[in-house]
């Protein structure tokens, strides 16, 4: 299974930006696609997730409200939309795809054995 993450960039604060994840491979085991990002000298932190199948969303509450997640089966591909973009935002956005069918689990790294290589969002204030 591979993730390729593109469509970082920089951007003003309430701008936006729109990152993509294409997976290949075995991908049909995975049950959630989810997006996190990581900050210099901080952990790891989930930001949304969307189920494969029946399309439901999960979100951080930093994001909700201005990030969406949604997917395109037919391409394999999970998509991140981030409008009113804040300097806290300033982080590499990863993807990552999993198996879990656990909802509550789904805020967890360790949820997902499958990860992209991470794209760099910069906004500036």
């Amino acid at each position: 299974v591979q993730l390729q993450a593109s469509g970082g960039g920089l951007v003003q604060a309430g701008g936006s930006l729109r990152l993509s994840c294409a997976a290949s491979g075995r991908t049909n085991s995975f049950r959630f696609m989810g997006w996190f990002r990581q900050a210099p000298g901080k952990d790891r932190e989930f930001v949304a997730a969307i189920r494969w199948s029946g399309g439901h969303t999960y979100y951080a509450d930093s994001v909700k409200g201005r990030f969406t997640i949604s997917r395109d089966n037919a391409k394999n591909t999970v998509f991140l939309q981030m409008n009113s973009l804040k300097p806290e935002d300033t982080a590499v956005y990863y993807c990552a795809g999993g198996p879990t069918l656990i909802v509550s689990s789904i805020m967890s790294t360790h949820s997902y054995p499958y990860w992209g290589q991470g794209t760099l969002v910069t906004v500036s204030s």
